[in-house]
Formats: C-alpha cells, sequence, structure tokens
C-alpha cells in the first residue's frame, strides 16, 4: 500500500493553488472585498431586511470566482470528461477540500455557502445518476457551470432524522401530481431554479419504499416561502416552504417512482466524506495558526509555547488530525473503488469524528489566543459557528453513530441501506 498523495493529484494541487494567488487572492483585496472575510464578513454577507439571506454583493462575488475557476478549467473538475471536467473521485474531492479549508477562510473555499472552486456539484451528481433524458438535456450544461441551482426538499418541521416518516404527499392526478407539505432547512431555495421536493406517492410510513422525488420550480403556483431561519452562524438560507396544491407534470418526477430515499442516501453520502475532509482541514488550519501564536506571543517574558498546559492540548488534536486524514483518504478511495455505499458506516465516522474534530480545534484556537481569538479580528469564531452546524445537518452525531451501531451489530446490511437498491446504483454509475 502507498499512502502517499498521487503525483498526478500533488502536481494538480500545485496547479490549484497557483491559480488561487492568481486570480483569486486579486479579487478578494479588491473593491474592498476584504469585508467579506474580515471582522465585517457577517455583517456584509447578510442580507438582513430580506429575511437574513446572502447579500446579493456576496453572492456576485461567489459567482465571479465561480466563472473565473470555469475559464480555467477547475469548477467543474470533479465531473467526467464528457462535462468539461477531470473526472476527480471522492479521494481527490477529499484532499483538495482538507487542503483548501486548512489555508483559512477565502474566496477559494467558503463552506457557509457551499462555494469552491473546484465545485462541489452534488445537484449534477444526482442529476446524472437519477434524471431523464430530458432532465438532463434541459439542465446539465447550466447546473454544471453553477448558473442553475437545485435545492434539496427532506427535512419537515416534524420530521427530520428519519426521513421515511415525512408528511408531505404528491397524489397522482391527470397528466401529473398534485403535492402538498412543508419542508424545513430548504437550503439556496432564494436563487434555485428547482427544488427537489421528496414525497410520499405510496406506502406506510417508515416505509423505505413509497417516497419519490420531483423537480419542482420555485415559481410553480402554490409553493410559498414562508422563512428563512436565522442561525448560530449567519447568513442563513435556509427556508421554511410549503407547498399547497402545486401541481406537477409527470416530466418532472426525478428518478424512479418510489425510489427517492436512494437519492437522498446518495446524496448525503457524497456529502458526509467532503464535508469531514473540510472539517478536517478547517481543524488543521486552527491547530497551525495556534502553533505559530504560541511560538510568538510572550506573556511573562517567556513564549507561550513553553507552556504544557498549551502544548499538550494541541498535541492531541494534531493526533486526532492525522489519524483522521488517513481513515478519511482511505474511506473515500475505499467509496471510489467499491461504490458509494459499500462503506457506509466509516463515512459516518469520519464524518461525525471531522465535525467533533472543527468544533474542538476552534475552541482551544480562540483560548490560545485569548482575547483576541474570541474577537472577530480571528477567525476561530466563525469557523465555531459553521462547522458546529455540521454536527446537526445531513445526520447528527447520534444519528451517525446509530448507522455505525447499525452495522456493528447486525440490525443494517453493508451494501444496503435504508432505501438503497446498490444494483441499481452500479447500473445507473456504469451508464
Amino acid at each position: 500500500m502507498d499512502f502517499r498523495i498521487p503525483a498526478g493529484l500533488q502536481s494538480y494541487l500545485r496547479e490549484l493553488d497557483a491559480f488561487i494567488e492568481e486570480e483569486i487572492r486579486p479579487l478578494e483585496r479588491q473593491d474592498d472585498n476584504a469585508r467579506f472575510f474580515d471582522h465585517r464578513r457577517e455583517f456584509a454577507r447578510t442580507d438582513w431586511d430580506r429575511g437574513g439571506i446572502p447579500s446579493a454583493e456576496w453572492e456576485a462575488l461567489l459567482a465571479e470566482a465561480r466563472r473565473r475557476a470555469d475559464r480555467a478549467g477547475h469548477y467543474r473538475a470533479q465531473l467526467p470528461a464528457h462535462l468539461g471536467g477531470r473526472g476527480l473521485g471522492n479521494l481527490e474531492m477529499a484532499v483538495i477540500r482538507d487542503h483548501f479549508a486548512s489555508q483559512g477562510l477565502g474566496l477559494h473555499c467558503d463552506l457557509q455557502n457551499e462555494h469552491c472552486i473546484v465545485g462541489n456539484n452534488v445537484g449534477l451528481m444526482l442529476l446524472t445518476n437519477y434524471g431523464s433524458e430530458a432532465q438532463i438535456a434541459q439542465w446539465k450544461e447550466k447546473v454544471a457551470s453553477g448558473d442553475a441551482h437545485f435545492s434539496f426538499a427532506v427535512t419537515e418541521p416534524d420530521h427530520g432524522s428519519d426521513a421515511t416518516y415525512m408528511e408531505t404527499t404528491a397524489t397522482r392526478t391527470e397528466g401529473g401530481w398534485l403535492l402538498n407539505g412543508e419542508k424545513m432547512w430548504n437550503t439556496g431555495v432564494h436563487i434555485a431554479e428547482r427544488d427537489i421536493v421528496f414525497a410520499r406517492t405510496h406506502g406506510e410510513p417508515g416505509s423505505a419504499e413509497g417516497i419519490t422525488a420531483f423537480l419542482v420550480p420555485m415559481d410553480a403556483p402554490g409553493v410559498e416561502v414562508l422563512e428563512y431561519t436565522w442561525t448560530f452562524n449567519m447568513p442563513s438560507d435556509h427556508a421554511h416552504v410549503r407547498f399547497t396544491d402545486v401541481r406537477v407534470p409527470e416530466a418532472d418526477l426525478f428518478g424512479e417512482y418510489g425510489r427517492g430515499l436512494q437519492i437522498v442516501q446518495h446524496f448525503f453520502n457524497e456529502n458526509r466524506i467532503r464535508q469531514a475532509a473540510s472539517s478536517l482541514g478547517a481543524a488543521q488550519y486552527c491547530i497551525d495558526e495556534s502553533v505559530r501564536y504560541a511560538k510568538e506571543r510572550k506573556p511573562f517574558g517567556e513564549p507561550l509555547a513553553t507552556n504544557q498546559g498549551v502544548q499538550f492540548p494541541l498535541v492531541d488534536l494534531q493526533a486526532r488530525a492525522a489519524m483522521l486524514r488517513a481513515f478519511v483518504r482511505e474511506t473515500a478511495w475505499l467509496m471510489d473503488e467499491d461504490g458509494a455505499f459499500t462503506v457506509s458506516d466509516r463515512i459516518s465516522m469520519a464524518n461525525y469524528q471531522g465535525n467533533r474534530l472543527a468544533c474542538d480545534a476552534a475552541d482551544q484556537a480562540m483560548q490560545v489566543h485569548g482575547g483576541l481569538g474570541y474577537s472577530r479580528k480571528k477567525p476561530f469564531e466563525h469557523i465555531y459557528r459553521h462547522h458546529r452546524r455540521y454536527r446537526i445537518t445531513e445526520g447528527a452525531d447520534e444519528i451517525q453513530m446509530r448507522r455505525i451501531a447499525g452495522y456493528m451489530f447486525g440490525f443494517m446490511s453493508q451494501r444496503t441501506p435504508k432505501g438503497v437498491t446498490t444494483d441499481a446504483y452500479v447500473t445507473q454509475q456504469e451508464a
């Protein structure tokens, strides 16, 4: 076994770093764009008068960074060659996400908006795996370039961790479906052309069978955004959306009838490993900055770094980061080799451990930096507030642990998480 980063990926990391220095850093510095990253970041990014959603200026800056990255051939790098990409797999994406996040806040990769110059285009991944030929033809280029966006509507006001109990329903009508229900934490609907809405079409509550996905236009009659829920980290584009007698044509059914839970599981598995890598990189940034500051800061005439009370917590964090990095990369490699659903327990381990590590490292960085660390002159409070979210979204820590326990104690089958038909996934991937 060779645990070194492949030479081709090392070369690409150097290429990405050069692009960031040549194209992205100058964009960060012009027109006072520093306001989106320094102590003014929360206020510059947030449109307080429009429900706390991201400001138009902030999203315009992100869009310009994506355009530059797309022109340079980086934004679509994870996509296969026929979609204009380099065919990066889960391992490459994990290494890149770790590498980017370890550089701290910046326009190259800002996870608050799931923004990255190497796009984590989950919407396109779902489209190409589950969309019809007509849907792919209509949306492929727009979603690939970042000019169109899909939202993802699973969680409901009364149902979160177990999506199989959702109360949103879709009833068959002449020529299509009638959709009714409510969704919470429907992220990004303020700019989404379509919302991937999951609804029960048949089957009993709790059953994996009978959940179907639909591509719902956000401007369809009956779609209503009730509020954007303000969160620990602002801006917030997490909406509470109501669907009242929304007519959805048959052509907008997304994926296989009654098999929508597989789409949910696929989305989560792909996102969780990259989320773990990003949390790992953010933790490493906090560790590295704390070590640097501890060597420079000299209270009582001696560097903080001479104190074991400062050293040992950072040593422990460094050890956790090193072990997690090896685990994340091995898990991502296994996903590429054997399929996204073959190591679901490991993905859950990496995810909750990575997200906890990021929070612990940010908290310790604040402590090492003292009052300065607690202030907004340093990014640690922002990192903590953002990554604290990941300990809840896309499967809370406890849900990840429950999933692992299911595999450990034999309550779940390794290759078939709830609602997943592995053979169908393999067939789509090969196609």
